[in-house]
């Protein structure tokens, strides 16, 4: 190893650095050791821990209506899948793209923010990211009480499951989503560690419920012939394109949170080739297995039922048999635990960290994304197909797209993948303080790719002809938008002789 006596940075000969001397950043105020870079010891993560936490993540009630939504709006089984398959496989080259600096020098995705949009201006991008995942976490915990709900009202009765209605749901439900909540707060208090160590755990469990579903409908349905020619309401002509762009986008967002804060677990990679290798065996083929379950499994019930129902928890509810019914949602009910601590805990965790960093810890950053993500009422974010995709997801997404093009704009064309790894956390000096604490420039080029991804907003809460009319045609493309025109204005905007 190398050593550079000014900063005490050390390189392996994997290319991944690390600070061995912290004493010149600690006492600065946007740093704290959840923060801190991982020194090369800790960074342990191997192929299987990556992949299984893609298996952990991808495998939950969400992503199952995700892909039910699609047929709840008209594809067939061929439609739905191609779109999901082809939105995870666009979503995973920023994701990677972005991967590589928390491998590099073990900082999570608020510290790696900072090298672009100053040491105070991340809070900007952290904060928007972690309210989007206090969102998240809420609709997880929401789907995964209501799976709660209907375990304990097999076993319990129709006492249970017709109790007297409290804010326009039975109380024993809110009992059920408090229940589930209270259950994620304990381990996320346990911090990173205990959520690998249940990812790792869950991982190859959480296909089994989804299998038992698939495998009831499809007995029912008489086999699969009927489920596969369930056909499109759409066709594949207008109507169908109509409909598939703005659901590719709606695919792309689920994901657009991850791609900017994979960092927060790539910082734990064994190499570069373990978290790659890790997440392209992981996030393509375990979507594509729960989309293709979910499809099947959705088209079965319109075979069966005569509608699609596209919430496998209410799917299950209608069942003959109490034994299917409780290992399919026990199963659903694990799978939703480990998605959501993963994919919406760890990160407003940091990021709620990067905000206060001498106040708020990674813990009690978790318990303040449990608080809001009650507070957001995520029932109502749910509720309809329509809304989730195209008003949630695909407003979201837009906004977010643009910090990923910001990001890889700055870390790959600008800085050749070279970041001042003690200047992050500098205070008032360094080379990524900029103008007290912020980059303008990132912060133009943010607004701007969200305005043009996402001003052109229209149907469900908004305005039929578009929130900004002439951005309207925009609108039904909006990741792209967002990521092209962050990433263009930026490097419009930035000096090639700065570092970000």
């Amino acid at each position: 190893m190398a050593l550079d006596s000014a900063t005490q940075v050390t390189a392996d000969s994997d290319g991944r650095v690390e600070l061995r001397d912290h004493s010149a950043i600690a006492d600065s105020p946007h740093y704290n050791p959840d923060l801190a870079p991982v020194p090369l010891e800790r960074r342990t993560w191997s192929t299987y821990n990556f992949f299984a936490l893609w298996m952990g993540m991808a495998h939950n009630i969400p992503s199952y209506t995700l892909a039910a939504s699609l047929v709840a709006l008209g594809m067939d089984w061929v439609q739905a899948f191609l779109t999901i398959t082809l939105g995870n496989l666009i979503v995973l080259v920023p994701m990677l793209l972005n991967s590589h600096a928390g491998t590099k020098y073990g900082i999570p995705f608020p510290v790696f923010a900072r090298a672009f949009y100053g040491v105070r201006g991340a809070n900007l991008v952290a904060l928007l990211r972690a309210f989007i995942a206090c969102a998240w976490f809420g609709i997880q915990t929401w789907v995964g009480g209501k799976a709660l709900h209907v375990i304990v009202g097999r076993l319990a009765g129709d006492g249970w499951v017709n109790a007297p209605v409290v804010l326009g749901q039975v109380w024993t439900l809110w009992l059920c989503f408090l229940a589930f909540w209270v259950v994620q707060m304990l381990i996320i208090w346990r911090g990173m560690e205990a959520i690998r160590r249940f990812e790792n755990w869950t991982a190859p469990l959480v296909s089994v419920g989804f299998l038992v579903l698939l495998g009831y409908v499809a007995v029912k349905a008489g086999g699969f012939g009927p489920i596969l020619s369930e056909p499109s309401k759409l066709g594949w002509g207008a109507d169908f394109w109509k409909v598939f762009f703005p659901s590719l986008m709606g695919m792309i967002a689920f994901w657009s949170t991850l791609s900017l804060n994979m960092p927060d677990f790539t910082r734990f990679g064994g190499s570069q080739r373990k978290q790659v290798v890790g997440q392209i065996l992981g996030l393509p083929t375990t979507m594509s297995f729960i989309a293709i379950v979910a499809i099947l499994t959705t088209s079965g019930a319109m075979a069966l039922y005569g509608e699609a129902i596209w919430d496998p928890a209410e799917l299950a509810s209608r069942f003959d048999s109490t034994a299917v019914v409780l290992v399919a949602l026990v199963a659903l009910v694990l799978a939703t635990v480990s998605a959501n601590l993963a994919a919406n805990v760890v990160s407003p965790s940091y990021d709620f960290s990067n905000a206060f960093p001498k106040k708020i810890t990674f813990a009690v950053g978790g318990l303040i994304t449990g608080v809001i993500g009650i507070v957001i009422q995520p029932w109502r974010l749910i509720s309809d197909p329509g809304i989730y995709i195209f008003a949630w997801l695909g407003f979201y997404g837009g906004l977010l797209a643009s910090v990923a093009g910001v990001f890889v704009a700055g870390y790959w064309v600008l800085n050749k993948t070279r970041l001042e790894l003690p200047d992050l956390y500098l205070a008032g000096r360094g080379a990524y303080w900029f103008t007290a604490g912020w980059n303008w420039r990132a912060v133009v080029a943010t607004l701007v790719g969200s305005v043009l991804a996402v001003g052109g907003a229209y149907n469900g809460p908004f305005p039929a002809d578009g929130l900004i009319p002439f951005l309207k045609p925009l609108y039904d493309y909006n990741w792209v938008v967002g990521l092209v025109g962050g990433m263009l204005v930026y490097l419009a905007l930035a000096p090639r002789r700065e570092n970000a």
